[in-house]
């Protein structure tokens, strides 16, 4: 079994970034990043995005409201961001707390401005596959590293296991885009092993740590693993027990060191080309 590293995918996605902000000469694009509390992994996933805005050039700026802000505080702050001018795309860090209506406020985001696609706009480009909206960002990175691996999509045998609206759904979405035969498996689906089993390329995003092992996975398979935990002893692990099915894969992505790697590279990706569009360019 060989490896699909993130760090490759992410590198070469950012290198073009930067040459293409150079090359056109265009203002640096801007993304504002908005938080409600201090969740640990809003707080890990927001300085990955800084780090990785600072590397190709893209500036940012983070609003933090507290985590019993009212309805009425954030929408304040969110549509003086949502109508700067200045403000090519918006991460706004989710999930938020109960007492914001996500739904109304996913309704309201700019779709230009929305780099993860939660808004419903975007998310019927993706599900009718239309060119010009933004895919969720940990979608996209799956299909990028796809791509970077050589992996051949069109005719396979896609199992996706999981079924949010944040990477299950759209990923299926973008998978038959590019002419996959596509099974989106969750709790309720009979015989999983089997189905699995059945997989060219199986996509891992299920939300239990590592849940799937051999049993799962066909001689062969391409395996993504989208899921990231902390364990008991502070070590991370995705959906996948790697040690268990490196018999059986052919490729798989690290945990850490895999897909997440390549999902701020999208964001920055998705900010470079709302900026474009506003400049252009």
């Amino acid at each position: 079994m060989e490896f699909i590293k993130g760090a490759s995918v992410a590198a070469a996605i950012s290198r073009e970034i930067s040459e293409t902000i150079e090359k056109t000469g265009m203002r640096p694009p801007h993304l504002a990043i908005i938080r409600v509390g201090e969740r640990p992994d809003d707080l890990s996933y927001e300085r990955g995005a800084i780090k990785r805005m600072e590397k190709v050039g893209i500036r940012h700026t983070v609003s933090v409201m507290e985590e019993q802000v009212s309805q009425e505080a954030f929408l304040e702050t969110f549509d003086r961001i949502n109508g700067d001018p200045d403000v090519d795309g918006i991460l706004l860090l989710r999930p938020l707390p109960p007492q914001l209506d996500g739904a109304m406020i996913e309704r309201r985001i700019d779709p230009q401005k929305d780099m993860d696609g939660i808004s419903p706009v975007n998310m019927a480009h993706v599900y009718a596959g239309l060119p010009g909206g933004y895919a969720p960002c940990t979608a996209e990175a799956v299909m990028k590293m796809l791509h970077y691996s050589g992996v051949e999509i069109s005719g396979k045998r896609a199992v996706v296991v999981g079924r949010s609206l944040v990477i299950g759904k759209p990923l299926a979405m973008l998978l038959m885009k590019e002419n996959a035969t596509v099974t989106v498996c969750h709790t309720k689906t009979k015989q999983l092993e089997e189905v699995c089993q059945n997989a060219e390329i199986l996509i891992a995003a299920a939300g239990q740590p590592k849940m799937i092992d051999r049993k799962y996975v066909g001689q062969g398979a391409v395996v993504i693993d989208v899921g990231i935990h902390v364990m008991e002893d502070g070590n991370l692990c995705g959906d996948v027990d790697l040690e268990s099915i490196s018999s059986a894969a052919s490729l798989a992505t690290p945990v850490p060191g895999g897909v997440g790697a390549v999902t701020t590279s999208v964001l920055a990706e998705h900010v470079l080309l709302a900026a474009r569009k506003k400049q252009g360019i």
